[in-house]
């Protein structure tokens, strides 16, 4: 018996110190898969402008596109984030980013309206696949600095979906077919998040064989020192609040990722390329408030994070449809960097509200990004068309408000309440 502990405290040990040297390597691979994925998947809102004179499309069936695309994968992320959590499959990365190189050459290629709505759910599936795992790598590589990571991680989509119309602007130039460029940046992705998914395999033996505590332990909050127990109804309630201000999040967010471009143009009368890069420009200032969030979260606890992140747009989105456009530029980058630190924080609390689902609780709030935003550019897409761009900016100006249900939500790093405990 006692030979038995010593080999598992030296294996321990030893899996220990190579864990502690490679974790922050592990994250920032992560991180740059991630900003692959969403460099290829911020392709589709890129291309609205092309497919739109191409295919003779109305801003419904421009919105149908996003939706086909956020649906599939917001419909199959808690699926995948579910299956994860009972049979974790890390080499589910490598084939995720293998279907969105399909949808990727799908849509280079694609003849008519029907295959593109194809090649975009295939997308979406892989994009699937890709975030639940992905998000739990990024916690297991964290160090215990959960909202650190997450920001890390989520950067580097951030500045995929930033990179993504700025490279659109010059190489889609020459039309859908350039886009069979941008499977290279698949095929680098697959090879990364193979040997990410190595990695991963081998932490999980590492941690079973460290493994002395039951798992119900987690379940009383012992491990995470004062966390707080709920009930199941409060944690109901809780996740309905979130899911609120996820709502409130995306819609907004969906304005300015699917329709930004259409705005500025019919406002302001700019052109295609102008209006890319007053979009890179926006992304770019979603992708420093991701860096922000996680840190301020950690610090300071991720409620204030999403307090500040959500209601704190209100002031600025309410002025952006009455601005010019040197101000619109400028309030969109302020509304960029503070709605911007709200993901993190959100998924973090979630994922600490809930320890012992992360996989389910990542997929269902990636799965709900992408299927508020997709949902969000449908709807939108059909108000534009019964009104105006301009009045679609005037409603949704108002969503930030729903900022305030975050006094509903308790404070994971109070002591339970007597109501409280199970």
């Amino acid at each position: 018996m006692s030979t038995e502990t010593n080999i598992s405290a030296l294996h321990t040990e030893r899996f220990s110190g190579t864990a502690e040297r490679s974790t922050f390597k592990v994250l920032l691979a992560v991180s740059i898969c991630h900003l692959l994925n969403d460099t290829m998947q911020s392709l589709l809102p890129a291309l609205y402008p092309l497919l739109r004179n191409t295919f003779r499309l109305d801003f419904g069936q421009v919105g149908l596109i996003a939706f086909t695309a956020t649906f599939t994968s917001s419909l199959l992320q808690p699926l995948v984030g579910l299956y994860s959590d009972r049979h974790p499959k890390p080499y589910f990365l490598t084939a995720g980013m293998g279907i969105t190189l399909t949808g990727l050459l799908t849509l280079a290629v694609s003849p008519t309206y029907a295959i593109v709505l194809i090649a975009a759910g295939l997308i979406g599936t892989g994009s699937a696949v890709f975030h639940p795992e992905s998000s739990r790598v990024a916690r297991m590589a964290s160090g215990g600095q959960h909202g650190f990571a997450q920001s890390i991680f989520q950067v580097g989509g951030n500045a995929g979906s930033a990179l993504g119309p700025l490279l659109a602007a010059f190489v889609l130039s020459n039309g859908q077919s350039s886009i069979a460029w941008f499977s290279i940046l698949a095929l680098i992705a697959m090879i990364l998040l193979f040997k990410i998914g190595h990695w991963a395999h081998r932490y999980r033996l590492g941690q079973a064989g460290a493994k002395t505590v039951p798992i119900g332990i987690h379940v009383t909050g012992s491990v995470h020192g004062h966390r707080p127990t709920f009930s199941s109804r409060k944690i109901a309630l809780t996740m309905g609040v979130l899911i609120i201000l996820m709502f409130s999040k995306f819609f907004y967010l969906a304005s300015l990722t699917s329709y930004y471009t259409f705005y500025l143009m019919d406002r302001f009368h700019i052109s295609v390329q102008s209006a890319q890069v007053h979009l890179f420009i926006f992304l770019g200032a979603v992708a420093a408030g991701t860096i922000i969030g996680g840190p301020i979260g950690d610090r300071f606890g991720r409620k204030f994070v999403i307090w500040w992140s959500i209601l704190g747009v209100l002031p600025f989105s309410m002025l952006l449809p009455y601005s010019s456009l040197f101000w619109t530029e400028i309030l969109s980058v302020i509304i960029g960097i503070i709605l911007a630190s709200a993901f993190s924080a959100i998924l973090v609390y979630a994922q600490d509200l809930i320890p012992t689902k992360i996989g389910t609780v990542s997929g269902l709030f990636f799965g709900l990004a992408f299927g508020l935003g997709g949902i969000g550019a449908a709807l939108l897409g059909k108000l534009a068309d019964h009104t105006s761009i301009s009045f679609v900016y005037h409603v949704c100006s108002f969503l930030p408000a729903l900022g305030v249900l975050t006094a509903f939500l308790p404070d994971l790093t109070a002591r339970p309440a007597k109501e409280n405990q199970i």
